[in-house]
Formats: structure tokens, sequence, C-alpha cells
């Protein structure tokens, strides 16, 4: 029995439910599905479980999940069973230290306290299974920087956790990459940042580009199913085509093309990296492009929502499906969460994450929608974006419960189209910096 390339059969206790763990995503699955997968659509097998089945009731499900002949066993995943909501993924911001200096870096500006220890660090992934947690993203700042990362990573595997390595690929040497892969690592996401070495090195700050072609190269000859992602800003939104056209070539199975999220340096560099409209119109069109002329490829295209009238969905929904756990063991609903001043902190180094999850007010805040005052509350839309991002709400209205200024609803949507009203002059890039 076969699965698509970097795909995992589990049944997760926590859920009472069979799953299929990939990249970047989770699938719960029903009773049906989930026989498929374990029978690999073989209607001999089917039958003995599900009377007068034939191959036309099994044949999307088959071509959905790209199973193949066989049985296959799933990996039991242990945890306790609990309410909804239960967090599909942990984020863990394993250290700030990084070796590039992108101006776009969702990180802090201010960077302050000492990381987390390697035990700590076990102890909230023993918890965050327990939680019911699938997916473990590591990431930072740059996760290499962490001589642990290798042991926090087969604890991870052992726990039964789906790893994600998120990373710039610099200081990923063939030696370091065998310990990940002995150690149960699933997928690795490297970030570029062109297509054109002399543009790509000098939003890194370092000479990095040729260094992650190789790392490419690395990834690809282990075997690991492979990801890139790359930002796209003012400066580089024009070669949407190029960089796609290159990260194929480099042996990408999946490709996320996101424009800038103005968090941290990002908000910084805001007018320096802000589009104007008709470069988004033209990325646009190229990604549509090169997502129909590519379909062996997955390729996710995000648009910015200064442009839409429409914000993107919080999270999926404040605290209902991920937490953050950053590298000084403050745990959050989201990455910028911290930027809203009154929000609570927990600690991993304080509380368990059980009580932070279910009964921390910085995760009862914005979860569901009883919080939300008009136009969010009476908007048909509502359980769709979740009123949109809480930590851009805040950052341009000083107001972290108003409706997303992203949204053509709000009161303050000029606060937007402001923005994104006129090209805006050259802006010199203040190039990100850990102290």
């Amino acid at each position: 029995m076969t699965l698509q390339a970097g795909v995992r059969f589990a049944f997760d206790e926590a859920r009472q439910a069979h799953v299929l763990l990939r990249p970047e995503g989770v699938q719960v699955l029903n009773e049906t599905a989930a026989a498929v997968v374990r029978t690999g659509g073989d209607l001999a097998l089917l039958r003995e479980e599900f009377e007068g089945v034939e191959a036309e009731d099994i044949r999307p499900i088959v071509a959905e999940l790209g199973v193949q002949p066989g049985q296959l066993e799933p990996w039991v995943m242990k945890g306790g069973a609990h309410p909804d909501p239960m967090p599909f993924g942990l984020l863990a911001e394993l250290t700030y230290r990084c070796p590039l200096h992108c101006p776009y870096c969702s990180n802090p500006v201010d960077l302050k306290g000492v990381e987390l220890d390697t035990g700590s660090w076990l102890r909230v992934l023993d918890e965050a299974r327990e939680l019911g947690v699938l997916q473990l993203h590591l990431s930072g700042g740059e996760p290499l920087a962490r001589k642990d990362l290798a042991g926090i990573t087969k604890h991870a595997r052992e726990l039964g956790l789906y790893t994600n390595l998120v990373t710039s690929g610099i200081g990923l040497s063939a030696q370091r990459l065998d310990e990940l892969a002995a150690g149960g690592l699933d997928h690795v996401q490297l970030s570029i940042q062109d297509s054109r070495a002399d543009e790509a090195d000098a939003v890194a700050g370092i000479r990095a580009h040729e260094r992650k072609k190789a790392v490419a190269q690395l990834v690809t000859d282990a075997g690991l199913p492979f990801s890139i992602n790359v930002v796209l800003h003012r400066h580089n939104v024009a070669r949407v085509t190029e960089i796609a056209q290159l990260a194929v070539d480099l042996g990408a199975q999946r490709l996320e093309l996101a424009h800038t999220q103005y968090y941290g340096w990002g908000l910084l560099n805001r007018a320096a990296l802000l589009p104007d409209r008709e470069q988004v119109a033209q990325a646009d069109a190229a990604a549509a492009e090169f997502i129909a002329a590519h379909r062996e490829v997955e390729i996710v295209y995000v648009r910015p929502d200064y442009y839409d009238g429409v914000p993107k969905p919080c999270m999926n929904g404040w605290a209902t499906r991920q937490l953050v756990v950053n590298p000084l063991g403050e745990v959050m609903p989201c990455p910028a969460a911290s930027v809203i001043p009154d929000l609570d902190r927990p600690s991993v180094l304080d509380n368990s994450l059980f009580d932070i999850w279910y009964h921390s007010s910085a995760f009862n805040r914005f979860r569901g929608t009883e919080w939300m005052s008009d136009p969010c509350r009476s908007c048909p839309r509502k359980d769709i974006d979740f009123g949109g991002c809480r930590c851009q709400a805040f950052q341009l209205t000083g107001d972290a419960a108003a409706t997303d200024p992203a949204c053509a609803l709000s009161p303050r949507h000029d606060v937007v189209t402001s923005l994104v009203g006129a090209a805006a002059p050259p802006a010199p890039l203040r190039m990100r910096r850990v102290r």
C-alpha cells in the first residue's frame, strides 16, 4: 500500500478518528474514507465491511487520496480525548536567531529573553500531542541554529507528530540532513527570496541564493518531501513566473507564493515592500497561468488582503486550530499576537498547554463569535473570515476587537485603501537585525 509522497496514515486516539498527515495539512477521515485508505481501494476487502459497494462509489475517494492497492495499518497516535476545539498544529518557534536579514520578517523587532532549553521543548511536545496536536512546524528565526534540533525532531516523531522543518537552508549540511531524516523528519520547507541571485542576496542580506539551490539538491537527493516558500513584495513581484519556474526546476513538490504579511519587520518596512494595484493584478494573472500549466506541482498563491475588500481568516478562527510557542516559552494563538499589548502572554514555564489552550484569557478572548460587534456580528461571513486578523486590526486601528480594516464593511476601510490607492515613493529597506 502506498500513499502520495509525504503523506502518513494514522489513527488519532485524541479524536478517535483516522487521519492523513500531509505537508502543511491534515485530513480527518470518516469511516468510509479510512477503509478505502486502509485497503488501498480493494473492492473485495471493502465488501467485507460495506455491503454492495461498487467501484464507482470509491473512485472519487481513491483519486483524491492517491491510494494504491494493498493494505496499510495506521500509526497509532496516543493522546487524551478532550472537548472541541482541539488544535491540529503547533508552530514551534525554536529560536529568533537567523543568519538572514530579510526586511519582511514577521519576527518581533525587539527580541528579549532566554530561549527554552531542550527539556522544556520535549515537555511541550508531550503536552501538545496529549492536547491533540498532529503537526509540528519547526520554525524560528532559523531552527537549524539550535544544536538540539535532531533530538527535538526525533522526540516528535516518537510521539507520532508530523514534522515540518521551515528553514532558510543556511546551516543544512548533508550530515545534518541525514541526522534529521534518521530521526524521522517528514518534510522540508525551504525559503527562497527571488529567482535572481543578486536580488535574492540583497533581500537576504548575505550571499545565500546559490547555497539555497545546493540545499534543495540535498533534500531531493535524500528523498524527503520538499516545499519552497517565497514571500512576494514590490521588489520581486514582477518575477512570479521566473520564481515559480525556479522552484519547479529545484524539484519542489509544493510551492507557496505568499504576499508579505505586515508584522514585525514587515510592518516596519511596509512602505518599501507594498506593491501597487497594477503589480498585484499582474502577479495574480502570472500565478494563475503558471498554476494551470503545472498541475504536477501543488501551488498555493496567497493574495494580499489589502486589495480585495475581504479579510483573510484569522488562523481559521482564533484559537481553534493552531497554537504557537515562541523561543521564550510564551504561548499565543498566532505568531503575531504579541503585538496586542493588553493580551496576556501565558508561558509553558508556568502553565500546561492544556490550561493555556482551554482556560487562558489569551486564547478565549477572541474565540468564537460572541466577542464581535457589528458589522461582524451580523455578517454572513463571520464564520468564514472570523472578522479578519485581530493583530492587523490592532495595528491599523488601535483596537484588537475592531473589524479588520481590510474588510470593505469596516468603518476604517479607508486606512487600507489609502495605503494602496496610489504608488508610494521609493523607501529604503531596514534590514532585520538580531541583537
